[in-house]
């Protein structure tokens, strides 16, 4: 995993599209507590508390007690590994991409 000896994978914390959206919610705002999320989602607040328990594990969500209320915040440092892994493959298909069509000139002539 990461330096913050994260519980769960990234990959497994994104692979879920609510976790993607509460990911995209919280990118648009600094905090924001589990009654202003909960109205995106057709779900109830337990449900989305799990989902935001699982992004907590991930390192990708911080959250922090404001009296009563807990406050959620993304931490997107985590998503690096998913950048650095798509970076890779982008390469890898844009230098493939790059022979097959040098192939095809080639064949051409």
């Amino acid at each position: 995993m990461s330096e913050q000896n994260q519980l769960r994978d990234v990959f497994d914390a994104i692979a879920d599209p609510t976790r993607r959206r509460l990911i995209q919610l919280l990118s648009e705002a600094d905090e924001l507590p589990l009654h202003e999320l909960t109205p995106h989602f057709e779900m109830g607040r337990t449900a989305v508390s799990k989902h935001l328990t699982i992004l907590k594990e991930s390192g990708l969500v911080l959250d922090r007690k404001v009296g009563r209320e807990t406050r959620f915040r993304l931490n997107a440092f985590p998503l690096r590994e998913v950048q650095d892994w798509v970076t890779f493959y982008s390469r890898f298909w844009r230098t493939n991409m790059f022979r097959l069509e040098q192939l095809i000139e080639e064949e051409e002539k």
